[in-house]
């Protein structure tokens, strides 16, 4: 977690819900793909993501946090709280807003969100005729 990439697919993770290798190499960042692939390495080995294949297209690798990933939102909402307290021009993002006037409700359901069930169990579901 030492480096500004780890941080930022984290972030995307979390907040943009980014989950494949194209949308964090199209983020506005710039991030080099030999950089991507071995922070997305990193941040698997120390249980912080994880990846499957996409049910629709299996030549596409789905990257999601897992519990331990997610227990970072926190620490990523309050460095934004002090970004915005003492770095000029940094605006408030609507995560920080909703972080700071809901709290834990917030958290909450983002978890949910972003801690959905794995896709292998959602594409079976949706799959299965409804009864």
């Amino acid at each position: 977690m030492g480096d500004r990439w780890s941080l930022l697919i984290v972030r995307d993770l979390v907040f943009a819900g980014l989950r494949t290798y194209k949308e964090f190499l199209s983020g506005e960042e710039g991030i080099a793909t030999n950089i991507l692939a071995d922070r997305l390495a990193s941040l698997q080995a120390a249980g912080l993501i994880t990846s499957e294949r996409d049910p629709e297209d299996g030549r596409k690798l789905v990257y999601r946090l897992t519990a331990k990933g997610f227990d970072l939102a926190p620490v990523l909402l309050e460095l934004g709280r002090w970004a915005v307290k003492y770095e000029a021009g940094v605006r408030r993002p609507e995560p920080l807003r909703l972080w700071e006037a809901e709290g834990e409700a917030f958290l909450t359901q983002l978890r949910k969100e972003r801690l959905p069930e794995p896709l292998a169990t959602a594409g079976a579901r949706k799959k299965s005729p409804a009864r």
